[in-house]
This record gives structure tokens, C-alpha cells and sequence, in this order.
């Protein structure tokens, strides 16, 4: 199944390249339909604009509430074609009006163990635990901070001389590689929403190839 994306940043636009050369080299089986950021000067964009992709800036500064900025995006991300939405960098929270829109189609990558570290300072808030690992998390975006189901995880070392910047250049790299595994298990069909019963939250169910 060809992942018909669209793809939110708001800065450097690293993991929007790492899904971008995915798919040149046949490793993610989708078409990036459309690339939009909150930011004029994000230089995501570029990226996007030099790999032939269409690309849109929605400033969140010029609409009147978050709820309007929401619907500009859905109308954008519709009107492109997009069927997945993936938050590669966007600084944004999501309000329902999005969220309702692309209901279970829309996945985050968090610099953390989900649940540990959520919001926007996690590789401070895990030196400052003194966490020994630390590591990103895919998810389903739900209206929690990152709290929507988890699609993957994987663990990265926090050494003892780390500081945030350090820590960050080693998640991001695995970053990169989880986020575009778990696109890819997606486009394969092998990624699942169970819902939640009770006391239980829903998860992801993931048949394995």
C-alpha cells in the first residue's frame, strides 16, 4: 500500500530527509504529497522544494485561534491529497479540529521513552532525571502531549558526560532510522489501532513480516 503523506515541520526538516531518501532508494513504499511548515524560513522547506516537492507555509501567527490554524491545514493537507499526516519537527499542538480529521492517520517521532519525557524539552528533562537511557518514540497523536498510542521505540545510551545537544545528535540519528521503519510497517499493512477497554489504553498491534 503506497502512504499518501503529508508532512508538518517547523524547522531543519532532518527526518522529512530521511523519509524523503527512503523513498528515493525504494525502502518506504509512499509519495510525499505535500510538505507544510508554520514557518517561512524553515529550512525543511528547501529540502522539500529541491526533492520536487510541493510545499505550502500556513503561519499559525496569522490566524485567530488554534482551531482556524487546524482547519487551514486540514484544507491544505486535503486539497494535496495527503492520507498520512506526519509530525516531523512541527512545533505545534494539534487541537481536534485536526485531530478528528485525520482520526488514527496522524504519527509523531518523540525524542523520549514514551511515556517518559513528554512535551518539548525532553532531553532535559531526562539529563536532569539522570536517566541512564533515554531513546524516541513513534506514535499515534491523540489530543494528549504524547500520549496516543506507541507504534516503536527504540533505547539510545545517556552517557555520563552528556549534554543536551549531545544527547540529542545521538537520538536524532536513531530518529531517522525508527521513523522510517515503522512508515514502512505501515505501508506493509502490518500496523493496527486496538482500542482500549477499561482500564486498558488503546495500543498498536503490530503483525510481524
Amino acid at each position: 500500500m503506497t502512504l499518501e503523506l503529508g508532512i508538518l515541520i517547523s524547522g531543519r526538516g532532518s527526518n522529512l530527509q530521511a523519509i524523503l531518501d527512503a523513498v528515493e532508494r525504494g525502502a518506504l513504499d509512499a509519495r510525499v504529497r505535500v510538505v507544510i511548515s508554520n514557518r517561512a524560513d524553515a529550512p525543511g522547506l528547501t529540502r522539500a522544494a529541491q526533492a520536487r516537492i510541493p510545499t505550502a507555509t500556513i503561519a499559525h501567527r496569522d490566524y485567530s485561534s488554534r482551531e482556524a490554524f487546524d482547519a487551514a491545514l486540514v484544507e491544505a493537507l486535503r486539497g494535496a491529497g495527503a492520507e498520512l499526516i506526519v509530525l516531523a519537527g512541527f512545533m505545534r499542538v494539534l487541537t481536534p479540529v485536526m485531530i478528528g480529521a485525520y482520526h488514527d492517520r496522524i504519527i509523531n517521532i518523540h525524542p523520549s521513552l514514551l511515556p517518559a519525557f513528554p512535551g518539548a524539552h525532553a532531553h532535559r528533562d531526562a539529563l536532569a532525571y539522570g536517566v541512564k537511557v533515554s531513546g524516541c518514540t513513534v506514535h499515534f497523536v491523540d489530543e494528549g502531549t504524547d500520549t496516543g498510542p506507541i507504534i516503536r521505540q527504540r533505547a539510545v545510551p545517556v552517557l555520563d558526560d552528556d549534554d543536551e545537544e549531545r544527547l540529542a545528535a545521538r537520538v536524532l540519528a536513531v530518529e531517522h532510522a525508527l521513523l522510517v521503519e515503522a512508515l514502512a510497517a505501515m505501508a506493509e499493512g502490518r500496523v493496527s489501532v486496538e482500542p482500549g477497554d477499561g482500564d486498558r489504553r488503546a495500543r498498536v498491534v503490530e503483525r510481524r513480516g
